[in-house]
C-alpha cells in the first residue's frame, strides 16, 4: 500500500511502474488538506485499519 499526495495522479502512478494498481484515491482542493490526510494515514494505525476494513473486498486480490 502506498500513501502519498500528488498534483498529477496519472504521472505518479506511472512513476511507480506496472506493478502498482490504483484501487482507491481521495481528492482534495487544498494541498494542506491532502498533506494532513497523508500524515494521518502514515502516523495513526487506526486510520489504516479503518481504511483496510472499508476496502477489504478491493484489497483481498493483492
Amino acid at each position: 500500500m502506498y500513501y502519498g499526495y500528488t498534483n498529477d495522479l496519472k504521472r505518479r502512478c506511472s512513476e511507480h511502474g506496472k506493478a502498482w494498481q490504483l484501487v482507491y484515491y481521495e481528492a482534495y482542493r487544498a494541498k494542506t488538506d491532502a498533506q494532513r490526510r497523508e500524515r494521518m494515514m502514515k502516523q495513526y494505525g487506526q486510520a489504516r485499519t479503518h481504511f483496510k476494513k472499508r476496502a477489504a473486498d478491493s484489497l483481498k486480490h493483492f
